[in-house]
């Protein structure tokens, strides 16, 4: 099945589409970024951007140019990939949500409605994050030259999910199952099967044995 772009939408030239996808109503794929003089984004040309078969691309959502976007996601309304990022199959991303440059989503991930991704992050297979969610990528929040070698945001291991509203800090991990109760403030990292709350976010016990991937969770 070709892939079906609304008339209102925006595909720039070179864009590949895999076969059945769809781009909805205002919709815009392969866009160029246009960078701040203070951005520390890379300056260089992009490379088309590339969508997968059976993916959708919802109404108002936006993937810039020299991003890939795998087979069978919903990229839902209104949300936005920025360049360089690499989405793995069946991934969802929510209303509103965004995913900043230089990142890695891994496959099975669900990012729900207004989450914010930062740039040159890492997230593995069947990571969660729930509503609203921050991640962070600067310590010193634009100031000093020192930010631009330490620039990082956070590395959230396989099948960690991330509760609402919750807010993690530059560089931390995020441990394989690890479980982020909402609203914590995370400012270091999280062992692998352990539950963290509070702010700052402390280790209050173990995950259910039941909800891990292993166990069928």
């Amino acid at each position: 099945m070709p892939a079906e772009i609304h008339p209102t939408a925006t595909v720039y030239p070179g864009t590949v589409l895999g076969e059945g996808t769809r781009v909805l109503e205002y919709a815009v794929v392969g866009k160029q970024p246009s960078l701040a003089a203070s951005s520390t984004a890379r300056r260089e040309p992009l490379p088309p951007a590339e969508i997968g078969a059976g993916t959708v691309v919802s109404t108002g959502a936006v993937v810039f140019a020299g991003s890939t976007v795998g087979a069978s996601c919903v990229v839902g309304d209104q949300s936005c990939i920025r360049e360089r990022v690499s989405l793995g199959a069946n991934c969802v991303l929510g209303r509103g949500s965004l995913i900043e440059n230089d990142t890695t989503v891994g496959a099975g991930t669900r990012i729900q409605a207004g989450a914010y991704i930062t740039a040159y992050s890492t997230l593995e297979d069947d990571v969660f994050i729930a509503p609203c969610v921050v991640t962070t990528n600067d310590n010193y929040m634009g100031r000093t030259e020192r930010r631009k070698a330490e620039m990082r945001g956070p590395t959230i291991r396989r099948g960690a999910r991330i509760g609402g509203g919750a807010i993690l800090c530059p560089g931390i991990e995020i441990g394989v199952e690890a479980f982020v109760g909402a609203g914590a403030v995370v400012t270091k990292d999280v062992p692998a099967g352990k539950l963290v709350v509070g702010n700052p976010a402390r280790v209050l016990r173990d995950v259910n044995a039941d909800e891990l991937r292993e166990n069928g969770g």
